[in-house]
């Protein structure tokens, strides 16, 4: 304190009463974050004891992150501290989705062996926002469902949820499994594949068939095929036409194959598989066995 009877500090003073740095403290003041009180007869800034809270501020909210923009708003008046913090937050929230996005591709990248095209492709499709990412998705629908209105809506139901966004804090595995989701569902013979799936669904029903017929169709050829399956039928047997009489009674068998083959392709199981992951979910079965005794099955009554 200078011995002049005011009890203002000078520069050096006030440096040496909070621990910062001359250098600091004139920054921060050149910046109009902490004006000098007064000046001496020479020109040297003053400050007083009001000027050391005021510094303890704003290196409280320095330390928090807080521009200088901030906290001159903040000490003026215009804004309030948590009104700061709570906008400070929202944008820390954003910046740890980003870092969290670039560990999950990094560590793809390191996984995988990744060449600098395969990394530039994962970064993109990783870091899409919200909006892009739902948009890819939205196509992906609109192109498999339209102009179908007959399909069964337990299956758009399923496939929306099976089209996952990537979450807010995602595992390596996720972004992984995301990007090769994003992929599949752009390609175009994917979507034709799907689309042909959506069409024979549409082509069985009649408008009182109710929901999820189709899917307790599928349930019952995975119970009804793993049954022969472990009775050790052979799919050309004569006790495996009653299983399938079982379960498509009087259907045409080759209208019936020509409908399920699709269901059974590795694409749309990836697909499957993919999604699961991305929803932080255990990868379904495939099914894989059964659905491949009853396509022999049907093969053999139609001479396939």
């Amino acid at each position: 304190m200078i011995d002049d009877g005011t009890g203002f500090l000078t520069i050096g003073e006030l440096a040496r009463a909070t621990g910062l740095s001359v250098r600091t403290i004139r920054y921060w003041s050149d910046e109009d974050a902490l004006p000098p009180v007064a000046r001496s007869a020479g020109g040297h800034r003053l400050y007083d004891a009001g000027s050391v809270a005021r510094l303890e501020l704003i290196r409280t909210l320095r330390e928090l992150g807080l521009g200088l923009d901030d906290v001159r708003r903040v000490l003026t008046g215009e804004t309030t501290v948590a009104q700061v913090a709570a906008a400070h937050v929202a944008a820390l929230d954003a910046q740890i989705r980003a870092l969290k996005v670039t560990r999950a591709v990094l560590s793809t990248v390191a996984r995988r062996g990744s060449t600098a095209e395969e990394a530039t492709l994962m970064n993109g499709l990783a870091r899409l926002s919200t909006t892009e990412r739902r948009r890819i998705i939205e196509d992906f629908m609109a192109e498999v469902f339209e102009g179908i209105d007959t399909a069964d809506p337990d299956i758009r139901t399923r496939l929306r949820f099976a089209a996952a966004d990537l979450p807010d804090d995602p595992t390596p595995e996720q972004v992984d499994a995301w990007v090769e989701l994003a992929e599949l569902i752009q390609d175009p013979e994917f979507r034709t594949t799907m689309r042909r799936m959506i069409e024979s669904n549409a082509a069985d029903r009649g408008p009182d068939v109710p929901a999820g017929t189709s899917l307790w169709f599928m349930s019952r050829l995975v119970r009804l095929a793993g049954d022969a399956l472990e009775e050790g039928l052979a799919p050309d047997s004569p006790q495996a036409a009653g299983v399938l009489r079982a379960l498509v009674g009087d259907a045409d068998p080759a209208a019936v194959l020509e409908r399920l083959v699709p269901a059974t392709n590795v694409r749309l199981v990836r697909y499957r598989e993919l999604s699961a992951l991305v929803n932080g979910l255990e990868p379904p079965s495939s099914h894989e066995a059964e659905f491949g005794w009853v396509v022999a099955a049907l093969r053999a009554r139609v001479g396939g």
